[in-house]
Parts: structure tokens; C-alpha cells; sequence
């Protein structure tokens, strides 16, 4: 049986920060980390330019019963260091792991990937619901206890089908989404409301071979290398800030089906990393562009 992660290993919280690069801000994040008794885990920090540009630190640290004083941790951390620095930051425990809402179509990789390393205690997140457009994959989802619901989505009812999607998804709790081969193009009004990050896997290595056929695009071309990219969605189709990517090489005797075959196995493990990085706050975004600890 896979134990919760806070019974396996001890609680830590993780704070992220973005703000201004300027002397002084790991030492006052230590030394506040410090004075409350907190024991520091691991430390990343990046600048952009150290003679001026923006500054991005992952701090994880174990603090016992953080989970009963997070609140006046947070003011404190907020008057003392977050302030004076003006930082835009973020706190989360190990012990509070994101929900995660999954939407997927009829391909069942990367939405089968996602669910078993849940369960193999890969992925510290929560799946309270899974959604979809078609009823294909209700199954496999109920093999795993998780609530599914189909909605289907055409050019006709889309408003409507988002409208039910996003009161599912408020309800469920939702903290960011992820879409497991997910065949619908999410209109900006969707993304405004929802609010929360969400997360593709691009069957392409982009920016090569945007759009719903990559496989054979890349064949037309004769590539010897294809790939898989997971990103933040926007309003503008494959272009958000990439988190994670891969490639594999391959040959001139491929098809497009076994292109198809060995693209897939690409796009379950970048997706799988890209998650596991957002769950784990790994994951800073800056512009159209992201630092991934």
C-alpha cells in the first residue's frame, strides 16, 4: 500500500518567490526560516541578470506543526521579508497537496500514466474529478475510484459544456488542471473563470509542428528527431510557457503510425515530469517563459 505523503516522510512546506534581484534576500529568507525553528531542505534560487534583473527562489524547509501556525507564519513572513522586498511569494505544505482535475478525450496514455503514478505515490496531488467529452475511458477511471463525468462538446453547445465543466470543477475544489490529451480547444472566456493554472501535452516538439497532425507534418518533413512538449495554456493555441520537453531520435523507415507509436510513450513521460514540477512548486512562470527548479 502507498502511504499518504505525510505519513511516509515528514511533512516540509515549500515557499517560492519571484521579486526584484537585490543583496540580502536569501540571507533574509534563511535567517527568517531560522528564528522560527525551521530546517532547511533544499534551496534554489535564479537571476536573470544579478546586476538587475528578476530574482527566483524555491525554499523547501520542515517547520513541526506548521499546518496549525501557517497563518501567523504568514503574517510574519509577509511584515518581516515580503514586504520590505517586495516579492511576489507563496507558501504550500507537502501535507495540503494541490487537487487536480483531469480532461481527456479517447486517447488513453497519458491520462492512464497520470493515474497510475497517483497511485504509486509519484504524484503528491489529489484527483477528485475527471472529465471528459466522451464516454470511452469511464472504466478505466472507475478502476482508480475517481469520479467521472462526461460532457459532450460541439461548436454548438461549448459555452454550455464549459459553463457545466467549470461548476464541476469549483465544486470539486480544483487548484489547476491538466489536460491528458484533452481533444477540445479551451476558449479564453474558460480559462478567465477557472482562474487556475492549466497544463497541456503538445504532441510536437514546439514551436515545430503546431496544430492537430503533428505526426504527419513531422513525417512530410522527414525529421529524425520527434518530441513532446507540456505547457501552460493560453489564449493563443501551443504557445504558453513551456515547462517541460523531450525528444526521440528516429529514422527514415518510420510511418506516421509507428511515429504515432513511439511519440506517445514521449508525451506521457514530459507530461508526467511537467506535473510532477507543478506539483511540487517546482515551477516559476516569468512572462512567456518559466524557471523549473
Amino acid at each position: 500500500m502507498t502511504l499518504p505523503v505525510s505519513d511516509a516522510t515528514p511533512p516540509s512546506a515549500t515557499l517560492t518567490i519571484t521579486c526584484a534581484d537585490q543583496p540580502g534576500i536569501v540571507a533574509a529568507v534563511s535567517q527568517f526560516l531560522r528564528n522560527h525553528g525551521a530546517n532547511i531542505i533544499h534551496s534554489d534560487q535564479h537571476s536573470t541578470d544579478p546586476s538587475g534583473g528578476t530574482f527566483f527562489m524555491r525554499m523547501e524547509f520542515y517547520l513541526p506543526g506548521l499546518d496549525h501556525t501557517r497563518d501567523a507564519f504568514t503574517r510574519a513572513f509577509t511584515q518581516v521579508v515580503a514586504e520590505p522586498l517586495s516579492m511576489d511569494w507563496q507558501l504550500n505544505l507537502s501535507s495540503q497537496p494541490k487537487k487536480m482535475v483531469v480532461l481527456v478525450s479517447r486517447y488513453d496514455h497519458c491520462f492512464l500514466d497520470l493515474l497510475w503514478r497517483k497511485r504509486r505515490g509519484e504524484l503528491n496531488v489529489e484527483i477528485p474529478l475527471i472529465l471528459s467529452n466522451h464516454e470511452d475511458l469511464r472504466r478505466d477511471a472507475e478502476m482508480f475510484g475517481i469520479p467521472f463525468h462526461v460532457i459532450p462538446v460541439s461548436k454548438d453547445n461549448k459555452p454550455e459544456a464549459e459553463a457545466e465543466q467549470l461548476r464541476l470543477m469549483r465544486e470539486a475544489g480544483a487548484d489547476f488542471a491538466v489536460l491528458a490529451r484533452y481533444m477540445q480547444v479551451l476558449s479564453g472566456d474558460f480559462l478567465r473563470e477557472f482562474g487556475r493554472p492549466v497544463i497541456n501535452i503538445h504532441h510536437s516538439f514546439l514551436p515545430a509542428f503546431v496544430g492537430a497532425n503533428p505526426y504527419r507534418a513531422a513525417f512530410n518533413r522527414g525529421v529524425k528527431l520527434i518530441g513532446a512538449t507540456s505547457h501552460y495554456v493560453t489564449e493563443e493555441l501551443d504557445a504558453g510557457p513551456i515547462i517541460a520537453q523531450d525528444v526521440l531520435h528516429v529514422t527514415h523507415r518510420e510511418t506516421p503510425e509507428t511515429l504515432m507509436r513511439l511519440g506517445r510513450d514521449v508525451e506521457r513521460q514530459v507530461l508526467a515530469r511537467a506535473v510532477k514540477a507543478h506539483a511540487e512548486d517546482r515551477v516559476l512562470v516569468h512572462g512567456n517563459k518559466t524557471v523549473v527548479f
